[in-house]
């Protein structure tokens, strides 16, 4: 009776957990999730127990407790990707890159063949200044999924701190052309024409950028950029 009381809270601290996500209550997840790791479940519920709990941890602030409930739930479960996955960002969000690195390096042996495990790889080692690694990834990326606009924008910043501005500009062209209201990429092709002297079209680039932006940082600095050519 014991064995099936402690199974059935299991299961309804699960969905309660679940829920509280849903909803974005992640106080209320968290506890969810706190009290099934107490009850030890076997796995994979004792490492679907702390991915959720470091989900709602970081949801939180707590990136320290998030990263150290991620790698708990890889000691688990050492094919757990989505594990893999978040402590990457969360190192990267910590400002660990050797960690963060190691984190993506653990998520390509993991599943070698999934984009995102590259993209996580290509983000560790441009932030960390491994450019070479950091263009392998992303140009494989691109390859393998030309539609892909980001793997193109990350490529041009990549050939950008390679101080090969030509390269990069193809790259954030393609990048515009699959998706024309990336203000991101925009932004970042205006800096490059206007390196190259084009001071009309990189105008027009980032006027073009201050109407696309969604986020009104990037917006507010397009057109203060804007209005000073």
């Amino acid at each position: 009776m014991a064995v099936q009381a402690r199974d059935r809270e299991i299961h309804e601290r699960f969905a309660r957990g679940i829920a509280a996500e849903q909803r974005g209550d992640w106080t209320a997840a968290a506890t969810e999730f706190q009290r099934v790791i107490v009850l030890d479940p076997p796995e994979p519920k004792g490492s679907t127990a702390r991915y959720d709990l470091a989900l709602a941890e970081a949801r939180l602030g707590r990136n320290d407790a998030a990263a150290a409930l991620l790698e708990e739930a890889l000691h688990r479960d050492t094919r757990f990707a989505a594990a893999a996955a978040n402590l990457v960002a969360i190192e990267l969000r910590r400002g660990d890159l050797a960690a963060a690195r190691a984190a993506a390096d653990r998520f390509i042996a993991i599943a070698p063949d999934a984009a995102l495990a590259h993209y996580s790889q290509g983000i560790a080692a441009l932030r960390a200044g491994d450019l070479g690694t950091a263009r392998t990834d992303f140009r494989s990326l691109s390859e393998t999924d030309p539609t892909y606009a980001v793997a193109h924008y990350d490529l041009a910043l990549v050939e950008l701190r390679s101080g090969r501005d030509e390269v990069a500009q193809t790259e954030l062209q393609r990048a515009l052309m699959l998706a024309p209201g990336y203000a991101r990429a925009r932004f970042a092709l205006g800096t490059v024409l206007l390196r190259a002297g084009q001071r009309t079209e990189a105008r027009l680039t980032f006027d073009r950028c201050a109407r696309d932006a969604s986020d009104p940082e990037l917006r507010a600095l397009a057109i203060e950029v804007r209005d000073q050519l």
